[in-house]
């Protein structure tokens, strides 16, 4: 029987035109070209922030700054803080959104409308139908990163293509018997790698590490080797795939976009998990959102 998380990955690119259909629409939380903007988010969500604001800056929208929201830096100043949460539950976002008002224009990007972000954010965006049964994100957090990239002008519907080719192309072969993963990444890509190397921890509780592509090589390529994979999320720098291929690693790149590479990490995730018996869709020490008591 598919889980969840399977049913979920396959729907991402159908997620992604609802959200690029959305982006060109009036829609007030996604932030105006110039504003000053900080993208705060948790796991997964702060991974899609560091993506956005990669994107955002290098397309000249502005100075975009992404945080864990339990490390916002109040000292700094901003037109807007763009707050990704698909439970809007997580207690951290709720906290700094809170703590925010009347200081700052506040949106939050969700994939609940019942729950307390709705009342929290001055301006949210609804991604219903990203939401997701299983515990661990996916189409949720590419629907989101979507959504804001649609929004600066950077989506395309080959976008869409590439992620349908994710989801029928055969992985590479041997990814399974892998001990390690490297996941690297350049300026926006570097938020994907994070995400792809968190994906595996926690769905198939696999040792995996993430770096910018450049930073490889000063230290974490040491512990490639013919047990290991070393993926780039994009065009890799000169020069990067022959010195890891030196090293007897698998070396992974493909011409896809880098989202729809992500899809095919996502695949990989619940393949290692299949693999070795375990459920992706109850992670183990995970819960769909995380609410501190007394906080």
């Amino acid at each position: 029987m598919a889980t969840h998380v399977e049913a979920e990955i396959a729907s991402q690119p159908d997620c992604w035109s609802r959200a690029a259909e959305l982006a060109r629409a009036d829609c007030p939380a996604l932030p105006a070209h110039g504003e000053r903007v900080a993208v705060v988010g948790c796991g997964t969500s702060l991974f899609m922030g560091q993506a956005y604001a990669g994107l955002r800056e290098a397309a000249g929208h502005g100075v975009t700054d992404a945080f864990a929201a339990s490390e916002f830096p109040g000292v700094r100043s901003y037109d807007r803080v763009v707050a990704l949460t698909r439970s809007g539950t997580t207690t951290e976002v709720l906290t700094l959104l809170d703590g925010l008002r009347g200081q700052v224009r506040t949106s939050a990007i969700t994939a609940d409308p019942d729950t307390p972000v709705m009342g929290a954010a001055d301006d949210v965006a609804v991604l219903d139908f990203a939401d997701e049964r299983s515990v661990v994100q996916t189409r949720f957090a590419t629907t989101a990163l979507t959504l804001l990239r649609a929004h600066l002008g950077l989506h395309t519907e080959a976008v869409e293509a590439d992620g349908r080719t994710a989801l029928t192309e055969p992985l590479p072969e041997g990814l399974t018997d892998c001990t390690q993963f490297t996941f690297l990444g350049t300026g926006w890509t570097v938020g994907l790698a994070n995400e792809a190397g968190l994906k595996l921890r926690e769905a198939a509780l696999a040792w995996s590490e993430a770096y910018p592509a450049m930073e490889y090589r000063h230290g974490p390529i040491s512990i490639a080797a013919p047990s290991t994979a070393t993926w780039m999320l994009g065009t890799a720098p000169a020069g990067l795939a022959e010195q890891v291929r030196g090293t007897g690693a698998r070396w992974i790149e493909d011409g896809l976009d880098p989202l729809a590479e992500l899809v095919r990490v996502h695949r990989l995730a619940a393949a290692l998990a299949a693999a070795k018996g375990l459920d992706p869709d109850r992670p183990r020490h995970l819960t769909r959102s995380v609410v501190l008591t007394g906080s």
